[in-house]
């Protein structure tokens, strides 16, 4: 058995652990939408082609996808407060290598190194399980969730001012001012989760899934230069299968793999992650055709005629009204659950699209569209941690958060490939500038209405509440976690750990290992001293309790399918327990 270890308990959180980590996410967030401004001019900053200047933004998205489930693997096995320091640095060292360039292939470089801090937001939901009270979870998870829409509209306009005043490689001085900032917060306000998985990292698992992510997501991001029918392109995605199907095949023979799939499959996990597919779709058509449509000159006859600043004050309220979302998202969750937000998360968003297909004709219609969607996404965003959370070991909170973050940036990913092909086709030629037109925004429009309707549908499949009316679990940590289940589910293990003196000992961490070796449960004890574990099945297991200043016992234990009480000493070497 590999043994946990912690460090400092992180006890319980500050009020200003929330902000923090939700600013680490809103920076995080900016590297996406950084060089939006500046995207037509960069063959002629980078001296290259258009083709080979779209990879300084590829080369973003696919180091974030790789990174996002590896981090957050690392956050659960090394602590989820270094792992979140080590991808803002390496943002911030990424954001200064494009700042002193203009070489293409430095900037390349630098850019990769960027996106690879988006694991710090699963790592952030993470720690927000660990540490919160519970009556502060919802809220503050929908919050981090979220920051990757507020990051990414609050960048439009202040990018779109930097570029339009300044030289375009102060957008990268300022990305790494903020992340320094992040950082230096971080170090002060956030303590480190005592919370570890058990087992090693699956280095070759990363392997497996880096690869299948990039052979997957190039011919998406590139298939418009490459042409969709090509044999490039069909041949990386044929190539993306065959690996990615090899990998599941060698995840599923391993003890401690890089994802568990088995929980992966579960409905909960399943329909939560193909509707944050969806949601990403959604949340990504606003961004690529209102800019657009703000900017056009007013002689096109549907062009609304703004700057570039103007335009991106326009969509900011996107970004905004997400944040200003997280609140009532967490009092609509207490009352009627996840499930319910997500759903009514999804109709305002497809209330937003319908109405955008008629108010495109004044830029104060553009600030309606973005309020509404921003309200739907923001709901919805918010909505998908805390059904993750609910459907997983804490063990594997961040694991399961890193993949979540990734099947909204492959719906990102989609959803650029699939509206620049549609702008693309719809467009007008004038004097050799193709101008994209009003039937093109409008389908676009149309596909994201459509996506939101199988979001919809995928959402429908969710588990909803128990039947018993019970809250859904919202566990803030461990021990709440523990004490929550065996409420629910009524069959486990429960009792006090006690020190060598016979008192209770909080905080000390009890780990239930099944007949194959592996963790099956953890959890703190309380500041009592209790502790509760359900179990996934009947049969032997194994209690291994730990605390700071007293010896470890290990335990063995029989479950028949009730709640059993089992009271683990401390001051004992081991001993055998029926249960």
């Amino acid at each position: 058995m590999t043994q946990t270890t912690t460090d400092r308990p992180a006890g319980r959180a500050s009020g200003a652990v929330v902000p923090v980590l939700a600013f680490a996410g809103i920076v995080v967030a900016v590297m996406q939408t950084l060089l939006v401004p500046v995207i037509k001019d960069l063959p002629q900053l980078l001296d290259t082609a258009p083709s080979n200047a779209t990879w300084v933004l590829t080369s973003t998205l696919l180091s974030g996808a790789v990174a996002t489930p590896i981090m957050g693997r690392l956050g659960d096995l090394f602590g989820k407060r270094r792992m979140l320091i080590l991808s803002l640095a390496v943002m911030v060292v990424g954001a200064l290598v494009s700042a002193l360039t203009s070489d293409l292939l430095l900037m390349i470089a630098g850019r990769t190194l960027q996106g690879f801090a988006m694991g710090a937001i699963p790592l952030g939901i993470g720690l927000m399980r660990d540490m919160l009270p519970r009556e502060k979870l919802g809220s503050a998870m929908a919050l981090m969730s979220s920051s990757i829409g507020v990051g990414g509209g609050l960048a439009l306009p202040a990018a779109a001012l930097v570029a339009q005043h300044s030289d375009w490689h102060t957008l990268y001085y300022g990305a790494a001012g903020l992340g320094l900032l992040a950082i230096a917060l971080t170090l002060l306000v956030v303590p480190e989760s005592p919370m570890r998985a058990e087992g090693t990292f699956d280095l070759p698992g990363a392997l497996g899934l880096s690869a299948g992510l990039v052979l997957f997501l190039l011919p998406i991001t590139k298939g418009s230069d490459w042409g969709w029918t090509s044999g490039t392109t069909l041949g990386l995605f044929a190539a993306s299968a065959v690996v990615l199907l090899l990998w599941g095949v060698m995840e599923l023979r391993l003890k401690a793999p890089l994802v568990d799939l088995r929980t992966t499959a579960r409905p909960a996990v399943l329909f939560t992650n193909l509707a944050s597919i969806m949601v990403g779709v959604s949340f990504y058509v606003v961004s690529l055709v209102l800019p657009q449509l703000l900017q056009l000159p007013k002689s096109t006859g549907y062009g609304l005629g703004q700057s570039m600043v103007v335009a991106g004050l326009l969509v900011a309220p996107l970004g905004l009204t997400m944040m200003f979302t997280a609140p009532v998202y967490a009092r609509l969750s207490a009352k009627y659950g996840p499930k319910f937000t997500l759903i009514l998360g999804l109709l305002i968003i497809a209330i937003g699209y319908g109405a955008g297909l008629g108010l495109m004709s004044a830029a104060w219609q553009s600030l309606v569209i973005s309020v509404l969607l921003g309200a739907g996404i923001g709901l919805a965003y918010s909505s998908l941690p805390a059904l993750i959370v609910g459907a997983v070991p804490a063990s594997e909170t961040g694991a399961a958060n890193g993949l979540n973050t990734l099947m909204r940036s492959i719906g990102t990913s989609v959803s650029s490939a699939v509206i620049g092909m549609v702008l693309a086709n719809t467009a007008n030629t004038v004097g050799g500038v193709e101008i994209p037109t009003m039937h093109g925004f409008r389908v676009s429009f149309l596909i994201a209405t459509g996506a939101v309707a199988v979001g919809l549908l995928l959402a429908l499949f969710l588990p909803g509440r128990r039947p018993s009316g019970k809250p859904q679990l919202r566990a803030s940590s461990e021990e709440d976690a523990a004490l929550e289940r065996a409420e629910q589910v009524l069959r486990g293990f429960r009792g006090l750990v006690l020190g060598a003196d016979g008192s209770p000992v909080a905080r000390a961490k009890v780990t239930l290992i099944d007949h194959r070796g592996r963790q099956a449960g953890a959890t703190l004890s309380a500041e009592d001293g209790s502790y509760a574990l359900t179990v996934p099945d009947r049969g032997s297991y194994v209690l291994a309790a730990r605390a700071t200043g007293h010896g470890p016992l290990a335990s063995s234990a029989n479950h028949t399918g009730d709640e059993r009480p089992v009271d683990l000493d401390l001051s004992l070497p081991g001993e055998t327990v029926s249960a």
